[in-house]
């Protein structure tokens, strides 16, 4: 038995020689550094489990077995409602004088619009087995590619717009809790109520136009980098981007901190109502302990459940926002491709948001297991 600890221990360490060695491969095999990172660290943390946890590893696997039928239904829903809608990308073509109908009619069959939903569901299907998502005809590009490109800029803002919200809102929905009626909670209460009451391409407007009267020039308020950015240094074009996310971070965290700051509050103020809280206070426990220790726990696991659903709708919470600061990001981009029925681009950022909200409710499946030890993968 000892001898097999040995191995496993071993095997456990020998793992992470393997990330590096993996990076670098897939780095010269043409892989971004983030897609390359990504794919290493998924596939061996699920190895990994093997000698952690194997009934963790069962689950995860039965899990992403389960999202292949579910991204299929959704994918069939998708190009179903697209064939209802009247015309495709072709039709505004009708009324160019320079093109003939007989081309445009080339055109459908060569990108198979020219048959029903159905056969262009199992088409799809057939070649995204075999790597290929699609063509966009607007940006005469592969969907993948243009959706790689985007989808970066998207988690980067939404990710850090995730962690401003939650940094903030798990704090102030314990304080206005344990000064319940006080002033501190009216005050969070009042933001709170404004940011729900916002919309977010409003408050971006609204930000906006603040800046150009009170600071014009001062501060960035639309896109992602400045026109000098590619003269600046690594050091320099990190803090360009950054000073340019601080109005579109602010503007999509503000409406989840304020629906998380209210939640949060509720949570806190049911726990510390329990008559187990009563006990630790009876006992003679600082309010510290008893608030962070005990009550803080059981208050964030239905925030927990949240955050899975917070996780997939980091696309589609971003769309309006990147449109109104031009935040080159997948929001403006699938506007673009509805408006202009950009069959195979449309399908491929629906597929992007229907696998993040199947992986985002397994990721917080798994923290919440981690979280509350009342609840166990089995």
């Amino acid at each position: 038995m000892e001898i097999v600890r040995k191995v496993q221990a071993l095997n456990w360490r020998f793992t992470f020689i393997l990330d590096g060695v993996f990076f670098i491969l897939l780095l010269q095999a043409g892989f971004g550094i983030m897609v390359s990172l990504f794919l290493v660290e998924a596939v061996f943390w699920l190895l990994r489990l093997t000698w952690l946890s194997p009934v963790l590893l069962r689950f995860i696997l039965t899990r992403l077995v389960h999202m292949i039928p579910i991204i299929v239904s959704v994918l069939a829903i998708g190009f179903l409602l697209i064939q209802m809608a009247p015309g495709d990308i072709f039709t505004k073509m009708l009324l160019e004088p320079n093109i003939r109908p007989q081309d445009i009619e080339t055109f459908r069959r060569q990108f198979a619009l020219d048959q029903p939903w159905y056969v262009q569901f199992f088409l799809y299907i057939f070649r995204a087995f075999q790597g290929n998502f699609g063509f966009s005809i607007q940006y005469r590009v592969p969907v993948f590619t243009l959706v790689s490109l985007r989808a970066w800029n998207t988690i980067i803002l939404s990710v850090t717009a995730l962690v401003f919200s939650w940094g903030l809102s798990i704090p102030m929905g314990i304080i206005a809790a344990t000064k319940q009626y006080k002033w501190q909670d009216q005050t969070i209460s009042v933001f709170a109520f404004i940011g729900l009451a916002i919309p977010n391409f409003f408050l971006a407007f609204l930000l906006q136009f603040l800046l150009t009267r009170l600071a014009p020039g001062a501060w960035p308020i639309a896109g992602m980098r400045s026109l000098d950015h590619e003269s600046l240094s690594a050091i320099g074009q990190f803090f360009d981007i950054a000073k340019h996310m601080v109005l579109p971070v602010f503007v999509l965290g503000t409406s989840g901190m304020a629906s998380l700051t209210r939640i949060m509050r509720a949570n806190m103020l049911d726990i510390l109502n329990q008559q187990y809280i009563v006990t630790a206070r009876a006992k003679g426990l600082s309010d510290r302990v008893v608030i962070y220790r005990h009550a803080l726990r059981n208050a964030i696991n239905p925030m927990i459940t949240i955050l899975g659903f917070q996780i997939a709708a980091i696309m589609s919470g971003a769309a309006l926002t990147e449109v109104v600061l031009s935040w080159p990001g997948l929001g403006n981009l699938i506007l673009t491709a509805i408006l202009q029925q950009d069959l195979y681009l449309v399908i491929g950022s629906l597929l992007y948001s229907s696998i993040l909200l199947v992986v985002g409710n397994l990721i917080a499946d798994i923290l919440l297991a981690i979280v509350d030890p009342r609840v166990r993968i089995s």
